[in-house]
């Protein structure tokens, strides 16, 4: 029994470690803008895909991965440019339609550029699995683990020590405010959709060998990533780590004891409980505004 527990912790926080990092792009841009980014989802789709299509032709996974990574900030820049900056009025519902249609036509453009076809690759270790005090273990899920720790670590030190990061904050808390200062909003509002990018893409090119990547999967994982950005409190990016970590652990411990079969359905029952019980999430705070 110990062993099963053991297992299903590992492979909790494995699946957790994905939604941590596509739920902290769901933080930072609505940090940012106060609004839901809800093609947060097909930026996984977009890391998964391209990394394999790259590995497939180079057969260098270290490189496609970085490939992929790099042209999905692109491609978040470009949207956020594109789609996001015109508006003459934005405010947070319009900017959460409006990422709606983004999440469509991206989806649309994957489906046209990459093809419908799942992709895949292999892992990043030639060794599959290992055995750790009697628990089989796979390796990705080691990297997968290993990758969003350094990538969380690299987010909070960017955030606390360098000039952009702090910046961000500042436009976070009071874009008038930081405006007065010389902050550019405009740009603190594209760096957070192209680090919301660079989290989907990275979550993406980590999964897609234990997973294949197909064209089709960028609303579910959106789901799982604002579930688990509901579950930890919005813009909250520990938060994002908390909540991402506990619904993979709900996940895999409910598949066991109840069936496999109702995983997909935890994240709607945790998000509805969310929102009835602590619409702040467990880390956030609740806004208190004087009318």
């Amino acid at each position: 029994m110990t062993t099963a527990i053991l297992q299903l912790l590992v492979a909790g926080i494995g699946t957790g470690s994905i939604y941590a990092l596509i739920a902290l792009g769901f933080n930072v841009v609505f940090k940012s803008t106060g609004a839901m980014n809800f093609a947060q989802g097909e930026w996984v789709v977009m890391g998964g895909m391209i990394s394999a299509l790259l590995f497939a032709a180079t057969s260098n996974i270290g490189l496609a991965c970085v490939f992929a990574v790099v042209i999905a900030i692109l491609v978040g820049i470009v949207s956020e440019r594109l789609v996001i900056w015109p508006l003459r009025r934005p405010n947070t519902l319009l900017i959460t339609l409006v990422s709606i249609g983004l999440a469509i036509c991206t989806r649309s453009l994957i489906m046209l550029v990459l093809g419908k076809k799942p992709v895949g690759y292999p892992g990043f270790s030639q060794v599959p699995t290992l055995m750790l005090g009697g628990v089989a273990v796979q390796t990705q899920t080691l990297w997968i683990i290993g990758l969003t720790i350094a990538f969380l670590i690299a987010m909070h030190l960017f955030f606390e020590r360098s000039m952009l990061g702090k910046a961000l904050r500042a436009a976070a808390a009071d874009r008038d405010a930081a405006a007065i200062v010389g902050v550019r909003v405009e740009t603190t509002v594209m760096l957070s959709f192209a680090i919301a990018a660079l989290a989907g893409a990275l979550a993406g090119a980590i999964i897609t060998p234990l997973t294949l990547s197909s064209y089709d999967q960028g609303a579910m994982f959106g789901f799982k990533g604002f579930s688990a950005a509901m579950l930890g409190g919005v813009g909250s990016l520990p938060g994002a780590v908390v909540g991402g970590l506990a619904l993979g652990l709900l996940e895999a411990f409910g598949s066991f004891y109840i069936s496999s079969d109702f995983k997909d359905a935890i994240a709607f029952t945790v998000l509805l409980l969310i929102l009835f019980v602590r619409p702040s999430g467990l880390l956030g705070r609740a806004d208190v505004v004087k009318v």
